[in-house]
């Protein structure tokens, strides 16, 4: 699936996919306005989806000594017991305006995200909405409504634990291992 949502009401560009160029990419929705906003409320109903992860990164604001303007630091939030960790999850259907009905529809999906609790919240004031297993049924159930209770939890709370890791996050040139190791303020990196 295409990450960032796309309703399946959106207009087709000029290029025969969907017109990106209105409005930002939906790469996630507010727990709070999932059933009412246009964009996911369709979606809300009947295409629920859990999205599994290893875990994600934050950035606390914060002051650096030595550093001339404030910068922040990267924590990454994952599952201590090594499991994958499942989010709450949308997606939809699109098809181009004159499409056939038999043509392969463009997939999308976004992530839900919430208030942060417990430690989480002195990181950052949003994080992804948790699933937990016990659960996954109930989220999924295509023909049951989105249960308001699931909309207000944070599933797996208790399974996340938090590491600071290194700045070197702050770079999508660089991708590896290393990204998600603790920091270590004596590398220079700081």
């Amino acid at each position: 699936m295409r990450w960032g949502l796309i309703p399946p009401w959106s207009k087709t560009g000029e290029d025969g996919g969907p017109d990106l160029k209105k409005g930002p990419l939906l790469i996630n929705a507010r727990a709070e306005t999932v059933t009412t906003s246009p964009a996911f409320r369709g979606s809300a109903k009947t295409k629920r989806c859990l999205i599994p992860m290893d875990g994600w990164y934050e950035w606390k604001p914060g002051i650096v000594e030595g550093a001339k303007k404030p910068a922040k630091t990267p924590y990454y939030m994952y599952a201590a017991d090594g499991e994958p960790l499942f989010m709450a999850g949308l997606w939809s259907t699109w098809r181009p305006k004159d499409a056939d009905r038999d043509s392969p529809p463009l997939l999308s999906c976004t992530i839900i995200t919430t208030e942060s609790a417990a430690q989480l919240a002195d990181i950052h004031d949003r994080m992804p909405l948790t699933i937990s297993a016990a659960d996954w049924d109930r989220w999924l159930d295509p023909d049951a409504d989105i249960d308001e209770g699931l909309l207000r939890g944070h599933g797996d709370l208790d399974r996340i634990e938090i590491r600071e890791v290194s700045r070197l996050v702050n770079s999508v040139r660089n991708n590896g291992p290393e990204l998600i190791e603790p920091a270590h303020h004596d590398e220079g990196l700081f």
